[in-house]
């Protein structure tokens, strides 16, 4: 009965079991490892995804290697002055950023004596007032917890010989370089170069008129904390229009030199 069931089943649907139809139990398996939805182990294929990461505004973090791209300039400064300034943690970035400005501003409006006297004022308050109050706790609930401040008491906080000769090496060979620098401008070394340094003068006299020194301290602050995080974020539109404005400044520098044969820069002897 059920082999007359078959034999109809077949007519009906024109299926041959004999015929084949070119596939293998190797093809099924080959699909349903390559993404079809066959797949004889009942696993579901691993797929590479792209592990990214958010920082504190919302944004994919970069890559650990390209992680200060932005900033090759910035190579040698110390790795954590660079996560405060690319803002990598924006709680302790703020406090810092936020701290620094308020000491600039009362700079700004009072005297550095008076500034470091209500500072250090309202640190004494602050210390004073818990180291009081653990103590009154400590005796109402009998506990012997010591002095609060032992950890930061303990602390080395001596200066090493080591590191302060190779920040004053560091030092000297900067003040080395700019008193050279200096030399060969100021003597004239290069025409070209000592007219772009009298330039960059004249442009200080305005600069000096419009604000004090305290102020370009504070502007000087401020660009630390936005400009190298601003050109990590957008970074190929500023590339883009730093060269076309390269481009426009060399053009306008080789017809200049063309026509003042006398600007061009001579070759260094060796």
């Amino acid at each position: 009965m059920s082999d007359q069931k078959d034999q109809t089943f077949q007519e009906l649907s024109g299926y041959d079991p004999g015929e084949s139809n070119n596939f293998a139990v190797d093809d099924f398996e080959t699909l349903g490892t390559s993404g079809g939805a066959y797949d004889p182990q009942g696993t579901i294929p691993e797929q590479d995804e792209e592990i990214t990461t958010t920082n504190a505004f919302g944004g994919e973090e970069p890559a650990e290697e390209d992680r200060y791209a932005a900033g090759q300039w910035l190579k040698n400064v110390d790795p954590r002055v660079l996560d405060l300034i690319y803002w990598r943690d924006a709680r302790k970035t703020g406090v810092v950023f936020g701290s620094m400005m308020l000491v600039l501003l009362s700079l700004a409006f009072f005297s550095l004596l008076s500034v470091l006297a209500y500072l250090s004022l309202a640190i004494l308050t602050v210390t004073l007032s818990f180291r009081v109050y653990k103590n009154i706790m400590a005796a109402v609930q009998k506990t012997n917890d010591g002095h609060p401040f032992k950890m930061y008491l303990d602390l080395d906080i001596t200066l090493k010989e080591e590191k302060v000769s190779r920040v004053t090496q560091t030092v000297m060979q900067h003040v080395n370089c700019i008193l050279l620098e200096l030399r060969r401008l100021f003597l004239i070394e290069d025409l070209v170069d000592s007219i772009k340094f009298g330039l960059l003068l004249w442009v200080l006299t305005y600069v000096g008129s419009w604000f004090n020194g305290m102020t370009l301290i504070i502007l000087l602050v401020i660009d630390v904390f936005t400009l190298p995080k601003v050109y990590e974020t957008y970074k190929v539109q500023i590339d883009n229009y730093v060269n076309m404005a390269t481009t426009q400044v060399n053009g306008v520098l080789a017809q200049v030199q063309s026509k003042l044969p006398f600007l061009k820069k001579k070759a260094k002897t060796q």
